[in-house]
C-alpha cells in the first residue's frame, strides 16, 4: 500500500487543523453571553439551551436540550472553521476574522435563529460577541497550528 500523497496530507492537516480550532472555538465562544448573562442576573446556560431548540424545537427539558445544543454548537462551530480555514489569511487575520464572525452572526442569528423563539429571545450583543470571539478563536488557532512543523 503507498502512503498518501503530499496533496492528500496537506488536506487532512487542513481539515484536522479546522476541527481543533473549531472545537476550542465552540469552548471558548460562549464566554461573552455567559459574562453577560451573569451579569445581568439571567440564566448563564440561556444561549445554550436555545441553540439545543435548534435540534429539538418543542422541547423544554434542560436534561435534553444541553445535550442537543452541544451536538449542534460542536457541529456548527467545526463546520464554520472548516469555512474560515480556507478563506482567512495566514497573517493579521484579525480584522477578516471579525468580518467573518459578523457575518456569521448576520447568517446564524439574522437569517435561521430568527425563526426559533428561544434564539430570538436572546440578547442580540452578547450574541454577536460570541460570533466575534469564535471567529478570532479560530484564526489564532488555525495560526499556531499552521506555523508548528
Amino acid at each position: 500500500m503507498r502512503s498518501p500523497g503530499p496533496g492528500l496530507r496537506r488536506r487532512r492537516r487542513a481539515a484536522r487543523d479546522a476541527a481543533v480550532a473549531g472545537g476550542i472555538a465552540a469552548i471558548v465562544s460562549g464566554a461573552p453571553s455567559t459574562a453577560y448573562a451573569v451579569a445581568r442576573g439571567r440564566d448563564p446556560l440561556e444561549a445554550a439551551l436555545a441553540a439545543g431548540t435548534l435540534l429539538l424545537p418543542r422541547e423544554r427539558r434542560r436534561a435534553l436540550l444541553l445535550p442537543a445544543a452541544t451536538i449542534v454548537h460542536l457541529t456548527l462551530s467545526i463546520g464554520w472553521a472548516s469555512v474560515l480555514s480556507r478563506v482567512l489569511p495566514r497573517r493579521r487575520a484579525a480584522v477578516p476574522a471579525t468580518a467573518a464572525g459578523l457575518a456569521i452572526a448576520a447568517l446564524d442569528l439574522g437569517v435561521v435563529g430568527r425563526r426559533f423563539p428561544a434564539i430570538r429571545a436572546l440578547p442580540l450583543a452578547p450574541q454577536i460577541a460570541d460570533h466575534i470571539a469564535y471567529a478570532w478563536t479560530v484564526a489564532a488557532v488555525l495560526h499556531r497550528r499552521r506555523i508548528q512543523p
